[in-house]
């Protein structure tokens, strides 16, 4: 598991602080290891009642770049640097 700070960009803004994520996918430690970020390269999309989005990490997990949608909004930029 790995968690990241995040930050949304929405169309008329600029880069606005957003809640951590954590990135965890129960038995397949070879996209997320238990212990760690996953790699470069590495796609993760996911979809729910809670909004939807997909990134890609970059840096050995360091960072992720990709979009997300949240209920009731339109799709924004969505970035993030692995918290220490």
């Amino acid at each position: 598991m790995a968690t990241y700070n995040t930050e949304i960009q929405t169309g008329g803004g600029g880069w606005q602080d957003d809640a951590p994520l954590n990135t965890s996918i129960a038995n397949r430690d070879g996209v997320v290891p238990g212990n760690g970020a996953p790699g470069t390269g590495t796609t993760v999309t996911w979809s729910g009642e809670a909004g939807n989005g997909t990134v890609t990490f970059f840096d050995n997990g360091s960072n992720f770049q990709g979009t997300a949608q949240f209920p009731g909004e339109g799709p924004v930029g969505y970035r993030g640097t692995l918290a220490d």
